[in-house]
Order: structure tokens, then sequence, then C-alpha cells
């Protein structure tokens, strides 16, 4: 998977978590070249959101469209906020779940420091100052905003683990910083503050619930997607998908499909799947949040053409487990 005309070296260096690991993952960032790091959602693949030559960079790793937006990474919200316009929704927003798995799409401010490609040539920017200590300590010491989608093939599914990111870019990046498995396992919620009412652009990590709470009412709906120009990140038709066809509410496992499960009563005919795994004996959406993408990735490698999806409920982390998987199941 080495693109010919790439200045990336041939190996990705597996840096560990410590003090040592940190600093040559900040030098590398401050240096225009792509580093992996973990934050509480999933992995991201890093880049100087300043240096328009280093996102380039990212683009060209994932094989990911230009016109989709990155999300810009900061290690506290006093730095987000010196980056884009935030009005009193958004606010009350970062002040609730910063750090944490929310990112804001606001007005970009006009002294940013993020560059035009990295807001695919928008008016707005996507914001998140993440949880994770990790990588809230990688970009305090790199010291500038830093641009980072998951670490993956674009449109593939998601890393949560390091090994996820090196299946996918080995040999196009030029490290991942190992932080272990990430905690929540689906991307961070999207809100777009941009002067109308607060709109819901993807669920994730931060329920509909919890911004409701905030904000005293439930978060509009987006616009109609511009399938050519989405106001944010995570918002293209197909995402998240694995190799393997995805079938959504199976209430029946067919012969030779793999098997994705949730709860203590799985559908008919899953003890003769390819392969099977359960998101959550329990029925726990955290659980399964943090366990989907994982799953998906090892179903995929059952070499089954189908994964069937047994039904998952809409509440809580439901809501952003569906909207992943619906992804994952449309067309191509």
């Amino acid at each position: 998977m080495n693109d010919p005309g790439s200045t990336v070296p041939s190996a990705t260096r597996r840096l560990p978590a410590d003090a040592a690991g940190l600093a040559e993952a900040a030098a590398l960032l401050r240096a225009g070249r792509l580093v992996a790091f973990p934050t509480e959602t999933v992995y991201g693949l890093g880049a100087d959101a300043t240096d328009p030559a280093a996102v380039t960079g990212i683009f060209a790793a994932k094989a990911r469209p230009r016109f989709n937006p990155l999300i810009s990474h900061l290690p506290d919200a006093v730095a987000a906020l010196a980056e884009g316009v935030f009005d009193a929704p958004a606010r009350r927003l970062a002040e609730a779940f910063w750090p944490g798995p929310l990112t804001l799409v606001v007005p970009a401010h006009t002294g940013t420091r993020v560059c035009d490609l990295v807001r695919a040539g928008l008016p707005s920017l996507a914001l998140r100052v993440p949880a994770h200590p990790l990588a809230r300590d990688l970009l305090a010491e790199v010291g500038r905003p830093v641009a980072a989608p998951s670490a993956n093939w674009s449109g593939r599914v998601s890393p949560t683990r390091a090994a996820h990111v090196l299946d996918d870019l080995a040999g196009r990046i030029s490290a991942v910083l190992d932080g272990g498995d990430t905690p929540v396992g689906v991307e961070s919620t999207v809100v777009a503050c941009l002067g109308g009412p607060p709109r819901l652009l993807r669920p994730g990590g931060i329920t509909r619930a919890a911004l409701r709470d905030v904000l005293g009412l439930d978060p509009a709906a987006p616009e109609a997607a511009d399938a050519d120009r989405p106001a944010g990140p995570g918002m293209l038709a197909s995402h998240y998908a694995p190799r393997a066809r995805v079938r959504l509410d199976a209430v029946r496992v067919e012969p030779g499909e793999a098997a994705l499960l949730f709860g203590p009563r799985p559908p008919a005919g899953h003890e003769t799947a390819r392969a099977s795994l359960n998101l959550s004996p329990a029925g726990d959406p955290a659980e399964a949040a943090a366990r989907l993408f994982g799953a998906l990735r090892d179903l995929d490698a059952s070499g089954a053409e189908t994964i069937a999806v047994a039904p998952i409920p809409e509440d809580g982390l439901g809501e952003a487990i569906r909207d992943r998987l619906a992804r994952a199941a449309a067309p191509r």
C-alpha cells in the first residue's frame, strides 16, 4: 500500500506510551509528519493543522476525499476558543463536555491557525478537546492544532487499537503512539453551532439525552447533506465499512454469514455462523460501542461475504452504534 511518490518511510514506528515515545511523536508532528495517536473514542491520524503540506499527507495516506473536512484537536478549551467563534449554546456544550467525545462545528475565527485545507474551504471548522490523557499530553507538547480523522483507510472500519492502525496504514505514516485500546470505541458526537439552533450532525460518544440536558432542547437534525460538500466530518453516507456486506436488524443468521450479536437472546441460526461475536451479552450499549469496530474487523477477517447484525436498540449510545452500522451497510 506504499505510495511511490510519498516521502513517508517504508516502516511505521510503534512508539510506547512513555515520555520518550510522547516526545518523539510530538517532534514528528511539528516536523510535518503523520502520527496516529489514541483518543478516548478511536485512534486519530494526526498532522499539524497549520501546515497545508502536512495535512495533504492525511488525505494521501487515507485516500480520503478533500471535500471532507477534518477535526482539529486542542489540549484544552482555552486553546480551542482561540480558533473558533462560540455562541452561547456552543459555550455551554464546551463547558459541559470538554475534555470529552464532543466535536463542535463553529464559525472559524478570523485569526484561526487552522489551514483552509483542514476546513475543506468552509467558513466553519470542527474542534475537539479529547479526554484521553495521552492525547492531551501530546497536543500540549505539539503546541498547535492537530488535524486528526480516524487513522484508517478512508471509508473503512475505524481503529480502536494500534494494531488496527498498522493493518491499514503501515508504511504510509511515520508512527503510531500505542496507548492501548480506546475506551469509548465510537467517534465523537458532532454538533454544529453556526448561529441557528444547534444541529446534531453525527451521534457519538455524547448521547442525545446528555445534549438535551445541557441545551434545554433536542438538537435539530442536520440539513439535507450535500454529498460533495458535507458540513462536518463523518457525514458521508457510506463509511465505517468492512469488506463484507453488512445486513442490519437480522432476526436470523443465514448459513455462511458471520454474526454480530447483541444481548442475551441472539437471533436464530447464530450457532452455525461462520464466525460470531457478541458486542454485549448483557445488552449494555456502552460495552457494545467500545467493542463495535474491533468486532467488525474480526468478523471481516473470517472471510464471510456477509455480516448479519442483530437488532440493537436506539437508546443512549445505541443511536451512535446504529448510525455507524447504517453507514457500514450503505451502498459503496
